[in-house]
C-alpha cells in the first residue's frame, strides 16, 4: 500500500460522529421497480407490471444520508410541504436516525417528489412533482432559525442547491458570509444559473453541463475545458472549483493551477445522487483533516461505488477503503 493510500485511510477512520451542517432542497426519490414485457395497444410505448416500490431520501436530504453512512452526524436544514410526501421523507429521516430538527414544514407548499419507473434494472422515465417557488419571507426566516444554532458546533458545511425555491440568493449569501467569519469550510453543488451567487464559498462543485451552462463556454476539448474552469473559479472567487466528468473523473482548480483525477468507476449502473455522494464525502474528508485534493481523491472513491449501485445510493466507509485499496 502505498503512502497516499495509508493517508486516505486515516481520513476515512476519522470520519465517525463529524457534524456537518447541510442546507438545502429536500426530496422524495420514489422508485416503481417492475418488468416489461409487452407494447402498449394504445401508443407505442412499454407496459411496465408493477412489482414494488420504495422510497429514498433525495436532494439535500440524500448528502445528509450519505454522511449518515459514513457514519457522520448530519445537521440537516431545509423545507418540506405539509403533505403525505412531507410526512413520509420525515419518517425516512427518522429510519436513516438523521434528526429532523432543522426541518421547516410550509403548510402551503408541495414536497418535490422524483419518481423513477425501472424496469430490468433500466430506467424507462421519470416524473417530477415540485414547486419552484420562492419560499415566503416567513419560510426563509424560520430556515435563518434552524441553521444559526447549528453553525457552531458544524465541522463544514454544504448548500444543496437544486433550484426548488429553499436556496435562494439573499439566503446563500447569507450563509457564505457566515460560514467565512466563523472560518467553516463550506462547499456548494451549484444549480443556479449565475454563479456569482455562490461568490466566497470554500469549493463550489457543478457536473460538466452545468460548468457549460454557467460559464458560457462551450467545452469540445481539454483546453476549453480548462477555460470554462478558470473563468468559473474567477465568478466565484471561491477557494476551489471541482468540475465532476462522468467517465472521465474529475478535475480539480486552485487558482494556481488544476489537477486532474482520473475515474475508479469500474461499472456504472445509475448516476443518480452521485452529485450528493462527491460532495457529502468530500466536505466530509476536509472536517476530517484531509488536505483538499485528497479529499477530492476520496470523493472520487466514494462516487466510483455510489455509480456501481442502482437506485439513489451512498457509499460506506468500508466500501470506500476497499475501493482505496
Amino acid at each position: 500500500m502505498t503512502k497516499s493510500n495509508q493517508q486516505l485511510q486515516k481520513v476515512v477512520q476519522q470520519f465517525s460522529d463529524q457534524p456537518i451542517l447541510v442546507v438545502g432542497d429536500l426530496m422524495l426519490d420514489r422508485y416503481v421497480w417492475g418488468r416489461v414485457e409487452r407494447i402498449s395497444p394504445e401508443a407505442p410505448v412499454p407496459v411496465v407490471e408493477v412489482v414494488k416500490e420504495t422510497v429514498h431520501l433525495g436532494g439535500a436530504a440524500n448528502v445528509a444520508c450519505n454522511l449518515a453512512v459514513l457514519k457522520a452526524r448530519p445537521l440537516l436544514v431545509g423545507v418540506v410541504g405539509g403533505d403525505e410526501a412531507g410526512d413520509r421523507l420525515v419518517e425516512e429521516l427518522h429510519r436513516q436516525e438523521i434528526s429532523s430538527e432543522g426541518i421547516v414544514r410550509d403548510k402551503g407548499r408541495s414536497t418535490t417528489i422524483k419518481t423513477r419507473i425501472i424496469a430490468h434494472n433500466q430506467q424507462v422515465c421519470r416524473t417530477d412533482r415540485e414547486d419552484k417557488t420562492p419560499l415566503s419571507q416567513g419560510t426563509v426566516d424560520q430556515i435563518r432559525s434552524a441553521y444559526q444554532p447549528l453553525l457552531e458546533q458544524a465541522k463544514g458545511m454544504i448548500i444543496s442547491d437544486y433550484a426548488k425555491g429553499a436556496c435562494s440568493a439573499p439566503l446563500v449569501v447569507d450563509l457564505i458570509q457566515e460560514a467565512r467569519q466563523a472560518k467553516k469550510f463550506l462547499a456548494v453543488d451549484p444549480k443556479a444559473g449565475d454563479f456569482s451567487v455562490y461568490r466566497g464559498a470554500s469549493i463550489v462543485t457543478p457536473n460538466k453541463k452545468e460548468a457549460v451552462r454557467a460559464s458560457g463556454v462551450e467545452i469540445v476539448d481539454e483546453a476549453s475545458f480548462i477555460q470554462a474552469g478558470e473563468k468559473l473559479l474567477e465568478v466565484t472567487a471561491s477557494d476551489y472549483l471541482l468540475i465532476t466528468r462522468g467517465e472521465e473523473g474529475m478535475t480539480l482548480f486552485d487558482g494556481k493551477e488544476h489537477s486532474h483525477i482520473p475515474t475508479v468507476a469500474r461499472e456504472v449502473f445509475d448516476v443518480s445522487g452521485a452529485g450528493d455522494t462527491v460532495i457529502a464525502s468530500l466536505t466530509l474528508a476536509v472536517a476530517a483533516g484531509a488536505s483538499i485534493r485528497d479529499a477530492a481523491i476520496l470523493a472520487n472513491h466514494a462516487a466510483g461505488v455510489a455509480v456501481g449501485k442502482l437506485g439513489t445510493a451512498a457509499a460506506t466507509g468500508e466500501e470506500i477503503l476497499s475501493s482505496i485499496g
